[in-house]
């Protein structure tokens, strides 16, 4: 057997690094590597022994090698002629031979060749130290930063006086859930590509044994293409059936489903040659010399990979940088051996580090450049793929309801969510003689009935929008699917500072919500996981916030000290929940509690309130006050307003409408003579009431608002309406997240809930209650699973008319199965019993729900991926091969790419089109740049407006940006010349569209005064940091 050379270990690690392994597989970050794979051989092959040795054959290097080789050859000589005893094992030489000539020539090769090296050893020692350095860090495909110490493998924290500090593993990484990766997976073989597809699992909840779940292919499904040489082969993630879990045994069950399929699919495909070749051909061989087939080296790879997350690192290079010259000082630069060799060698050894670090920086430059791409893909800020609205009936002009009621495709919505039945006759549609009448009778008595507008024509949503006047105002809930880092970077913008309240269950990453992680790296990818996401959150909190986490005894302790380090300003609270109180499986205990985090600001004076109080009836001032941007008139225009007083009697008698943001307001008396009081600071500073104008209607109504002899407007609160102090253990029956959260879930969803474990709503609903936030204040939740946090914010402004917001975030497939489906549900009736509704909302209960709820998806990363395309940029050549390949492929390349914005591409705006995989289908398909623009832009829109000027549609979005009035005009101008660019100019000025506007944005070039371009804007927030 042949021995492996030092350079050939060292290639075969880095083959391995760069994953060669991989070469037929043919989609995301591999396609990409197979693009220049010839390339990256190329550069192991040639490049990397020709720079070893031309650094061998220069300065102090060549001057060992050549001395050594001298020695070697005086050695021979001696021995051939004076005889194998001349020189000892050690290489001394006889005495009585010294003086002989050869003796004397072998003495001074010797003296000159002390300490030297030869040649091959010193090529030797370069790649074994270069095998060394890089086999530390990679670990199965991500490079791990395990700082070391010393030669003895100790490592080394980067620590900086803190009296406590906190770190782990990857804490300079990135943690890309698995979920958004892998879901088609292609190779290619003798000319066919097979592809495993994930499909949504179909099996009867019932039958289904234990939570964990496997990779399980159907093959009865599996399909062969002969004209287009495809092999598909589809495949469900979940749990085993009983009879699964019987025939698969107890231990290693993935590989008996392996096993299992291998010989299925080759039974499947046995008529078809080319299938059968590409599938059974010899893809390698075991350590044993035993053929590993194609089909069974990718079945492993498929199942292995997906059931691993892996890392992106946030700066690879640096790291690497700094741990090589680390490595050079304690490894390579040995003053045992540098004393012993003399100083004459000195520059030997310092040469012989700088060959050292100049073939590694090389190595580093091109895996950083790799590492870097995904960087930039996973930061990028994400293009929203589609946008929907949820518009409560009552909020929708009678004008469109006969058009609702002919769209049959809402119709059946509404039937299966809410069990409508439509032809029954009843004292709302006696009237009524036809299924149209009969609906439109339907729609008017039922404010609380959901539309989506997913089920309408683009017209028709354009003309709804178009009613209103501040639509985001209006809008009381957001949800997003999406993975949740790539959600808050997109949202960002619109939010920041601007959270009140966060509430997150993230997986406690024990037994069912255990995380997917690498080996020996549970904790610290949970942390990673957590601090990310924390860390991009931490920029959308207000001053005065409050922070909920729900989490068990597993990473209690880790999270605590997570908090502190990522939160220094925060005063961190526990609060015990007794969630479970029949006790849960345990090997010790059994458990019936978890815990939650309730952090507030150290500098704020809040206290978190229990609902809780004593008899009576208190007076509390209806100004808000504190210096958060929530306290002012720029950050809630809305609850600027004047409320009238009758200034004999000092009774407040009514509000008037909020003034536009920016015009002028009336101060003085109304034509009635009552007393228009503005919640004006101290020095005149235009501060905000405790509610918005349409919440503070019904107070003025109930006669809860009351005016001071000074007049200061005070908010009357009755004893049901006040708190008391929240304790820190929750023992009531209304935290069973049995009873009110898996009960109350399966009597909302009805037969179709495949979500486990959800919280009550309770335990949410009197953590938001605690946080004390009011009118407009918005609530996020980037764990958002079943959507108990939005149910909750729903059930409390119900109770108490504090119109708080809610966004909610979610990956997983039950974003569409369980999350909207319940905010709908809820919404319709507050009541629910086997997924049918008890009652209607009250008229106050109707006044109090969500008007309207927006609901987007996002680009994922393996779409991002999948949609890198590579276009040859001009001047290549003249590139020296190194410096293209280490500084400018990738970004080169890929710069057309349409994941990373062509702004050539925004002169057709409404058909900017990106691959998407959707479910089980992957096709081009249209995404929602001016929605994209605007939340990157953090505009809060006002209006949603289309103008048509013939054949040319107009979108326009107003609405403030950093208290400026901004205006957002998108057309398409895709070949248009002066003519066109003149008559777009006039236009624009006949409707008046920027009217009134501080800055104005068109997408492309034109003519239109004042206006700039949104194309470099748009590029560049979309590579903003995060």
């Amino acid at each position: 057997m042949t021995t492996e050379t030092n350079l050939e270990k060292l290639q075969r690690l880095l083959r391995q690094i760069f994953q060669f392994d991989t070469a037929d597989l043919d989609f995301g970050i591999y396609r990409i590597l197979n693009h220049k794979r010839d390339r990256i051989e190329k550069f192991l092959t040639e490049e990397l022994p020709k720079a070893v040795t031309a650094e061998l054959e220069r300065g102090a290097l060549a001057e060992q090698s050549k001395a050594a080789e001298e020695l070697k050859e005086a050695a021979e000589q001696v021995k051939g002629q004076l005889g194998e005893e001349a020189i000892n094992a050690v290489g001394e030489l006889e005495a009585r031979y010294e003086r002989t000539p050869l003796g004397r020539k072998y003495l001074e090769a010797k003296e000159r060749a002390a300490g030297a090296r030869s040649w091959a050893a010193l090529e030797a020692a370069i790649f074994n130290h270069l095998f060394t350095f890089f086999n530390r860090y990679y670990d199965n495909g991500d490079f791990m930063s395990k700082r070391r110490y010393s030669r003895r493998e100790k490592y080394a924290i980067p620590y900086n006086g803190e009296e406590v500090y906190l770190h782990w593993a990857n804490s300079d990484q990135y943690y890309v859930k698995t979920g958004e990766y892998f879901r088609d997976y292609s190779f290619q073989a003798h000319g066919v590509t097979v592809h495993f597809r994930l499909q949504n699992a179909d099996v009867e909840q019932d039958n289904v044994k234990g939570d964990k779940r496997f990779f399980i292919p159907l093959v009865s499904d599996a399909t062969f293409d002969p004209k287009a040489r495809q092999v598909v082969i589809p495949f469900e993630f979940r749990p085993l059936t009983e009879q699964e879990d019987i025939a698969y045994g107890k231990k290693n069950q993935q590989d008996a489903i392996i096993a299992q399929a291998l010989e299925a699919i080759a039974g499947r495909f046995e008529k078809e040659k080319a299938a059968t070749v590409a599938l059974l051909a010899e893809r390698r061989r075991t350590a044993e010399g035993t053929p590993v087939t194609n089909l069974e080296h990718h079945l492993r790879q498929y199942t292995r990979r997906n059931t691993s997350d892996f890392f992106i690192h946030k700066d690879l290079k640096g790291f690497l940088e700094r741990e090589l010259d680390f490595y050079l000082k304690n490894e390579v630069l040995n003053l045992d051996d540098l004393e012993a060799a003399g100083e004459g060698r000195a520059e030997g050894w310092f040469q012989l580090m700088r060959v050292i670090r100049a073939i590694g920086g090389r190595i580093i430059t091109f895996l950083a450049q790799i590492e870097n791409f995904q960087k930039k893909l996973f930061e990028k800020r994400k293009f929203v793929t589609e946008t929907n609205y949820c518009i409560t009936m009552s909020s929708v002009p009678e004008d469109f309801h006969e058009e609702i009621a002919a769209n049959d495709a809402q119709w059946e919505e509404w039937k299966e969510l809410f069990h409508i039945d439509e032809d029954e006759r009843n004292l709302f549609n006696a009237g009524a003689k036809t299924r149209k009448e009969r609906r439109v009778a339907f729609l008017k008595a039922h404010p609380t009935l959901v539309l989506d507008t997913k089920h309408f024509d683009a017209a028709f949503v354009d003309r709804l929008l178009a009613c209103f006047d501040d639509i985001d105002t209006m809008t009381d809930g957001l949800l997003v699917r999406s993975e949740n880092f790539q959600a808050l970077g997109l949202l960002l913008e619109k939010l920041r500072r601007k959270v009140e309240c966060i509430y997150i269950d993230p997986p406690y990453n024990t037994g069912d919500s255990e995380i997917l992680y690498k080996n020996e790296y549970l904790f610290s990818s949970w942390l990673t996981l957590m601090e990310n996401r924390l860390a991009v959150a931490q920029k959308m909190l207000a001053e005065d916030l409050v922070l909920f986490i729900a989490i068990d005894d597993f990473e209690m302790a880790d999270l605590c000290a997570l908090i502190d380090k990522r939160f220094p300003f925060l005063r961190r609270e526990m609060i015990v929940v007794n969630h479970h109180p029949q006790g849960g499986k345990a090997k010790t205990l059994a458990s019936t509690h978890e815990y939650m985090l309730a952090c507030v600001s150290r500098a704020s004076a809040r206290t978190l309130t229990g609902r809780s109080a004593a008899d009576g009836v208190e007076s509390r001032p209806f100004k808000r006050s504190g210096t958060a941007e929530s306290n002012f008139r720029y950050g809630r225009p809305n609850s600027f307003y004047a409320i009238l007083v009758d200034p004999k009697t000092k009774a407040v008698a009514g509000a008037e409408p909020p003034p536009e943001v920016g015009a002028k307001y009336p101060t003085g008396k109304t034509e009635q003579g009552l007393i228009r009081v503005y919640p004006l600071g101290g020095q005149g500073e235009e501060r905000v009431w405790r509610r918005s104008y349409e919440s503070c209607l019904p107070l003025i109504a109930d006669k809860r608002l009351q005016c001071s002899d000074n007049m200061t407007i005070y908010q009357l609160i009755e004893a049901h309406d006040r708190t008391a102090a929240l304790f820190s253990n929750w023992v009531g029956a209304r935290y069973n997240a049995g009873i009110y959260g898996a009960n109350l879930l399966g009597d909302i969803m009805g037969e179709h809930n495949p979500f486990s474990y959800p919280k009550s709503v309770h335990t949410v609903g009197d953590a938001i209650f605690a946080s004390g936030i009011e009118d407009d204040a918005i609530c996020l939740d980037y764990f958002a699973g079943s959507g108990t946090t939005g149910h909750a914010i729903i059930n409390l402004n119900r109770e108490d008319g504090v119109n708080r917001r809610f966004i909610l975030v979610e990956m997983a497939d039950y974003f569409d199965s369980v999350l909207l489906p319940r905010i709908k549900k809820v919404t319709f009736s507050p009541e629910w019993k086997n997924g049918r509704p008890i009652r209607q909302a009250t008229a106050e209960e109707a006044e109090r729900s969500p008007r309207i709820v927006k609901y987007i998806r996002l680009e994922s990363y393996e779409d991002a991926l999948n949609n890198i395309r590579f276009t040859l940029p001009k001047g290549q050549t003249t590139l020296k091969f190194d410096d293209y390949l280490l500084e400018y492929m990738l970004d080169w390349e890929t710069a057309e790419s349409e994941t990373f914005l062509n702004v050539e591409k925004l002169a057709s705006p409404f058909d900017y089109e990106l691959m998407l995989t959707e479910g089980q289908e992957t096709r081009q398909k249209p995404v929602d740049l001016p929605e994209t623009f605007g939340f990157l832009l953090g505009l809060n829109v006002k209006t949603r407006r289309v103008y048509h000027d013939k054949d040319r549609r107009y979108l326009v979005c107003r609405g403030t940006m950093d208290h400026r009035e901004v205006v957002v005009i998108w057309r398409t101008t895709k070949d248009w010349t002066k003519k066109e660019y003149e008559r777009d100019k006039d236009f624009v000025e006949k409707e008046k569209l920027t009217e009134g506007a501080d800055e104005v944005f068109v997408n492309g070039d034109s003519f239109i005064p004042r206006a700039k371009s949104l194309d470099p804007v748009f590029k560049h927030r979309m590579f903003a940091g995060v």
